[in-house]
């Protein structure tokens, strides 16, 4: 009997072991060929650009010179009026459009964008409109390039909370799944992202209550590889044996639950409806938790881990290696779901590392070694933030200002940052020849003041009344001055330079090779920034605010920038719903009341280029040839 097992020990291992290997091989040719479509001026492959998550082009066709010549091109309207987050992607001459709510999908052609070669409208929920915290958004597509036996396919979510694939040559549903219960008021609004044959999915509402977490999911079938929550029981949250060893300061193992009295955390939040990043030479994915449940603090003591957290997870396994939490116990809904910019630079000691960059809500920018989550530096992205005096680089423990701390019985007052971050959902990026962060920026100051309340499933869960208004370098009288965008050094701790904006840049920033960096506005304006001096090379007025980031893309040799317009998402949600009272949209409709006088609702895609030169060029195009 020995014999015969071991015998059959061997075959079996032989051939796991053959399997394996053609998964892995499977696996990499998949995940090579979606580097490499990353890699062509052609395709925006993913949110980001890469999987270096850095929105840059290596595009010079427009630079500083010429810039001023840009033009439209052509536009899409998606019928839709909600906010317009993300980007569109383009690959192989085709463009996916997504929408907000009811999250319709569109395929145009680049050679003739007037015709709709597809479009996915799914039947929805309609009670997910309801739960959604802050606009029924979503933020993007994914996009699988196929295998030869599985066609390509676009990822979409639902905020209904299922997630879709679809054939990405004719738009037919190739699978479908619900990853999230709106009944307890979980839903979707973040952007798949692809790695391997693995598709990541997020989760929504903190707000009301939701327990977060990650899943990822076979991409050819919808199939459940793992799942890894951010608060409760280690193997829940998935700890890797290794977890923060390099760092064990942060904190390692049992306190998932014993941060938090009795069973909080089961209702605790850190949902993830942010952005992701991945190194194919660690194989982690990076990404941020988000804020603990409710707001109000004194109903939930300790630190309430791993809310707040910065994550290194291994992709395969879903292990975590490292868990940084930026905000322990946070008190102000600093939720750090931000985006993830990898790069690789020297550090002051002139040694190349391998960094991540992310600028937090709660108005520090963090720089870790993404190889094991060490620390580097953690800079104000705006010297009036107060909360914190500054970051122990050490601990990683924020230094408080106990003047700005909320409690029961207490308004807080003059706290910079507000609850919507001196940095919120936007998408920045990273100039690698000039070594700079653009980042689109909110200058918001708020008071705060917290409330008792209980939990009931499917209800917000937040316990704080908000006033928001322009922080210390803005215009409290008319309410303007609540942005700003930066150019950020992550070495040597500086801003290389910085404007004001009237209203918050939230949506977030492209940096090109030609030298010009670009961002939308929500007054409605996409403008064009010198990348070294920040000065303004020019700008156009769009039909409605702006909440996604610009791409870019070539086609047929000419270059091309693409921004979604939509306003909407937590600072339009005064407009979109025609709300007054300034606590509203949890303190939003104070902030940006001017907001309505600048621009109005209408969502689509507008697409630019030098002197226009486009698609259109040729009359004929697009034409209805009579059979006559």
């Amino acid at each position: 009997m020995t014999r015969l097992f071991s015998s059959v020990s061997l075959c079996a291992v032989t051939l796991a072991l053959a399997a394996g290997s053609a998964a892995i091989n499977t696996q990499a040719l998949a995940n090579d060929k979606l580097v490499e479509i990353a890699k062509s001026d052609e395709n925006w492959p993913m949110t980001g650009k890469n999987y270096d998550a850095n929105n840059y082009s290596p595009q010079k066709q427009i630079n500083k010179t010429n810039v001023k010549q840009l033009r439209a091109a052509w536009s899409f309207s998606t019928g839709v009026l909600s906010g317009h987050e993300g980007t569109p992607l383009v690959v192989n001459n085709v463009m996916y459009i997504h929408s907000p709510y009811p999250n319709t999908t569109f395929a145009v052609g680049l050679d003739d964008p007037g015709h709709i070669l597809w479009q996915h409208k799914p039947k929805q929920n309609p009670t997910a409109r309801a739960v959604a915290c802050c606009d029924v958004v979503n933020r993007g597509l994914a996009y699988w390039p196929g295998d030869g036996k599985t066609p390509p396919l676009i990822l979409k979510t639902q905020l209904d909370g299922h997630i879709v694939a679809l054939n990405a040559e004719t738009g037919a549903e190739f699978w479908k799944l619900e990853n999230s219960d709106i009944k307890v008021g979980s839903t979707l609004t973040i952007a798949p992202y692809v790695v391997k044959d693995t598709v990541l999915v997020g989760s929504s509402g903190a707000e009301l209550g939701v327990r977060g977490y990650v899943t990822a999911y076979d991409v050819k079938t919808g199939a459940q590889k793992w799942r890894a929550y951010a608060t409760g029981p280690d193997e829940q949250v998935k700890l890797a044996d290794d977890f923060n060893k390099a760092n064990p300061q942060y904190g390692q193992k049992g306190l998932g639950t014993g941060t938090w009295e009795g069973d909080a955390w089961k209702i605790g939040g850190g949902t993830n409806w942010g952005w992701y990043a991945f190194d194919p030479s660690t194989n982690m994915i990076y990404y941020g938790s988000g804020n603990p449940a409710p707001w109000n603090e004194t109903m939930r003591p300790g630190d309430n881990k791993w809310t707040m957290t910065i994550w290194g997870r291994d992709i395969d396994t879903g292990e975590a290696h490292f868990g940084y939490q930026k905000t322990p116990h946070d008190e102000w809904d600093y939720a750090g779901v931000n985006v993830m910019m990898l790069s690789e630079q020297k550090d002051k000691t002139g040694k190349m590392r391998k960094l991540l960059t992310h600028p937090d809500r709660n108005g520090i920018v963090y720089t870790l070694d993404r190889t094991d989550g060490s620390l580097v530096s953690a800079d104000k992205i705006d010297d009036t933030v107060n909360w914190v005096k500054q970051v122990d680089l050490k601990t990683g423990l924020p230094q408080r200002d106990p003047e700005y701390a909320t409690r029961m019985d207490h308004k807080g007052r003059d706290i910079c940052p507000s609850a919507m971050g001196y940095h919120n959902q936007g998408h920045d990026s990273y100039d690698p020849e000039r070594q700079s962060f653009f980042m689109g920026i909110n200058h918001i100051c708020m008071d705060w003041e917290p409330f008792m309340l209980p939990y009931r499933a499917g209800q917000f869960f937040v316990g704080a009344t908000l006033w928001m208004y322009p922080g210390p370098k803005g215009n409290k009288q008319t309410y303007e001055g609540l942005g700003q965008v930066k150019a950020y050094d992550a070495i040597n701790n500086k801003y290389k330079w910085e404007v004001m904006e009237r209203f918050a840049a939230w949506g977030g920033t492209l940096a090109t090779a030609g030298g010009v960096m670009f961002y939308g506005t929500l007054d409605g304006f996409i403008k064009a920034r010198d990348s070294d001096t920040g000065e303004l090379l020019w700008k156009f007025k769009l039909p409605s605010g702006v909440i996604g980031h610009p791409m870019t893309y070539t086609h047929k040799g000419v270059q091309y920038v693409a921004i979604y317009y939509g306003v909407g998402g937590w600072p339009g949600v005064g407009l979109v719903f025609d709300l007054n009272d300034p606590t509203a949209g949890l303190g939003s409709v104070g902030a940006f009341k001017q907001l309505q006088n600048y621009t109005q609702m209408g969502g689509g895609v507008m697409v630019f280029s030098l002197d226009g030169k486009g698609p259109y060029d040729d009359p004929k195009v697009g034409e209805y040839a009579s059979g006559g």
